[in-house]
């Protein structure tokens, strides 16, 4: 048995999930999202709690009781709380801000970068930290927004310069070795 798909998923309050055999619903104060899981997990509705069986012991089910369970956690965890990624902006003269609700990015190029937020996304920066916030209810969403910025001018190894994960390591490069060495 999946150790993680054998785990109840307790429904805060202020949340409301929605069973149509195996697409689900789900609504909460930060946003609502729908998803169609596979049909050979079972999902049920109990006392406050969804719990997730599977059919058989074939290696595709086994695999997906768990990741189902995963997701549907996340889904709820994200319509109730949210989620957010923390991007850094290093380099000299390197900065993002906002530019209403899109982001500009100043990261070297001839021109700002500007990034529109999809809905359900939103943008925050902190000049003094040099931070930029991902925010937004769909774990996948967010995540793949936060990785196209990081792409805009990802984190070089020689002097570290460009846009990294808050707690990203980078690893470092000696550079050249130096003129007189022939």
């Amino acid at each position: 048995m999946s150790r993680i798909g054998r785990l109840p998923i307790d429904i805060p309050n202020g949340v409301q999930v929605n069973l149509n055999g195996s697409d689900v619903s789900v609504k909460g104060p930060k946003g609502e999202m729908k998803r169609l899981f596979s049909s050979s997990i079972g999902i049920t509705l109990e006392n406050n709690q969804l719990s997730f069986t599977r059919n058989s012991e074939n290696p595709a089910d086994r695999a997906m009781h768990g990741t189902t369970r995963a997701v549907l956690a996340n889904m709820i965890h994200g319509v109730s709380k949210g989620f957010e990624v923390v991007l850094e902006v290093e380099g000299v003269g390197y900065r993002a801000e906002m530019d209403g609700k899109n982001l500009a990015l100043f990261v070297g190029y001839s021109h700002p970068v500007k990034m529109e937020p999809p809905a359900g996304v939103s943008f925050e920066t902190d000049a003094k930290t040099r931070s930029i916030k991902v925010l937004g209810f769909d774990k996948e969403l967010v995540g793949q927004i936060a990785a196209n910025i990081r792409k805009v001018r990802p984190p070089e190894p020689y002097h570290g310069k460009g846009i990294r994960y808050r707690g990203e390591k980078i690893r470092r490069k000696a550079g050249k070795a130096g003129k007189g060495a022939k």
